[in-house]
């Protein structure tokens, strides 16, 4: 359970945390803006991916599509081939179905209730764009802020728990400054994200060490407790990179996938039996979820183009959502196929 405390020094933590993050916050973009569109983008993008991943795909998303309008009405194609390598391909065109949703309300919404009806849009959403752009006094939860509070607490039950969860939610909501709550909401998220670490926090560095009873116990290390998680599956594919004058052979999954629904795909050996392989290009590791692949890329060719396939530019790849598998095979390809220089 959550250490309890009579007098918890809320201020002493609001004010040391505050100040702190005015000092340290890494400078990212979707902070230099209040628009709730901008921050909405970022917040989804930024779900179960790295900052460092997320920073080129949110300049060139903006950058295509600029305000609600222009994503409303974007061809899927021209959507997806933006979002293309940033998994979680729902949350795409989740964003498409949440911006028609605005259009037609006629403004973006400014209040909790009304964000969390969009598509896509959870708890953890909502707090956050209604806190950062509107100044709602809404308290988050994502990975970082749990990992943080477990600590503070300390708690010691499975943070995967939904008892865990609700006394954890609320103890953030204890903690809330509620004059300021955009901005401390984003720092004890980033103070979970760059010094309250999954492993080996960096405690000398922590502005509010002196309040965590985790640190006071020892205990750390070994904070917040995590059940077991699901096993990882291993499984093997081999693709073919067909190349004909300047065009690859590709095939397009069905609208009604499952799995990346309308993404183009490299043949995989054993669509094609009778292709005749060239060269080996190489393998890599690709984890889908609680799956890893090992994905080995042969060159190969065919006599003709096979029925359901289709020859793609290379020039004009970027046009269209191919997988990240796909892309990391070419990559591979083009590789074996630069010449290297004597000597």
């Amino acid at each position: 359970m959550v250490h309890q405390t009579n007098s918890p020094d809320l201020a002493g933590i609001r004010r040391r945390l505050l100040t702190w993050y005015s000092k340290h916050k890494r400078d990212l973009p979707w902070r230099r803006t209040q628009d709730p569109y901008r921050i909405w983008i970022s917040e989804i993008m930024l779900q179960q991916t790295r900052v460092a991943a997320v920073l080129p795909y949110y300049a060139r998303f903006l950058a295509r599509f600029a305000d609600v309008r222009a994503l409303a009405e974007a061809p899927e194609q021209d959507l997806l081939a933006a979002w293309a390598g940033l998994g979680y391909y729902s949350r795409a065109r989740n964003l498409q179905k949440a911006a028609r949703k605005i259009m037609e309300l006629g403004e973006f919404p400014r209040d909790y209730l009304s964000l969390g009806e969009l598509p896509g849009v959870g708890d953890y959403t909502a707090a956050a764009v209604s806190s950062i752009a509107f100044g709602l006094p809404h308290a988050v939860m994502d990975g970082n802020v749990a990992r943080v509070l477990s600590r503070l607490g300390p708690e010691l039950g499975d943070i995967k728990s939904e008892p865990v969860r609700k006394r954890l939610r609320a103890l953030a909501e204890v903690l809330l400054d509620r004059r300021r709550p955009g901005e401390f909401n984003q720092a004890l998220m980033e103070l979970g994200a760059t010094v309250c670490l999954p492993r080996r926090p960096l405690c000398e560095r922590c502005p509010i060490r002196q309040y965590c009873e985790a640190r006071k116990q020892g205990l750390e290390n070994q904070l917040p407790v995590r059940g077991a998680g699901p096993r990882t599956e291993q499984r093997g594919k081999k693709l073919l990179v067909i190349e004909k004058a300047g065009k690859i052979l590709f095939w397009q999954r069905a609208a009604e996938s499952s799995r990346l629904a309308k993404f183009w795909e490299l043949p995989e050996r054993d669509q094609l039996p009778d292709a005749a392989v060239t060269d080996y290009a190489g393998a890599f590791r690709h984890t889908i979820v609680n799956t890893t692949y090992l994905v080995e890329v042969c060159q190969a060719s065919v006599a003709a183009r096979p029925t359901g396939f289709r020859w793609l530019p290379k020039t004009s790849l970027a046009d269209f959502p191919v997988s990240a598998t796909a892309k990391k095979a070419l990559a591979l390809h083009a590789q074996c196929a630069t010449p290297k220089r004597n000597g």
